[in-house]
């Protein structure tokens, strides 16, 4: 059996947009976490929470949607209702622009009120407003390195034991800044 593995490293990304947040000077943030079935949402997750403790945070109790901008908006009505949040980050794009949402309708300006920060940087990220911070995956490397192996595999050049992690990006924009 051949063994080959492309990922996306998903912990790094994770601390990262909890970190900076924490560097902004933000207490603590809230996490809209992805389904507890998905080993992406699981790792960035425990990313969050090591980050906080790492910066001597304790974790605010997590909020879970299913991916959906649908479960980032009802989250979101959930963290506007509360006076103390500061920062979010939510575990993909489209759920934090269900929160953006949920948080202009209420009236919190983002990133005066509440700092966000989103995962995967799909396209509308950047066309938002205010543009939303997020990390970076390149989907696009993942697809051509995944190629490039099959096309090996195909061409009977196979590469056993290949394991490629992927490195995520921070993409600070709009929606993260200092506390109010």
């Amino acid at each position: 059996m051949i063994l080959c593995l492309i990922g996306l490293e998903q912990t790094t990304g994770a601390r990262q947009a909890t970190e900076h947040l924490l560097a902004l000077g933000l207490d603590t943030m809230w996490h809209v976490a992805g389904p507890t079935g998905q080993p992406s949402a699981r790792a960035r997750e425990r990313a969050w929470r090591e980050a906080l403790a790492a910066g001597d945070r304790t974790p605010p109790h997590l909020l879970r949607g299913d991916w959906s901008a649908r479960s980032g908006y009802e989250q979101g009505r959930r963290l506007a209702d509360m006076p103390g949040v500061t920062a979010v980050f939510a575990a993909n794009d489209q759920m934090a622009l269900g929160v953006l949402r949920a948080l202009r309708e209420a009236g919190r300006d983002v990133p005066g009120d509440v700092s966000l920060v989103g995962y995967d940087d799909i396209p509308e990220a950047e066309s938002v407003w205010p543009p939303l911070t997020t990390v970076r995956q390149d989907f696009g490397e993942a697809g051509r390195r995944a190629l490039e192996l099959l096309v090996a595999q195909i061409e009977g050049r196979p590469r056993t034991g290949t394991l490629v992690a992927l490195q995520p990006e921070l993409v600070v924009r709009g929606s993260s800044g200092p506390p109010p």
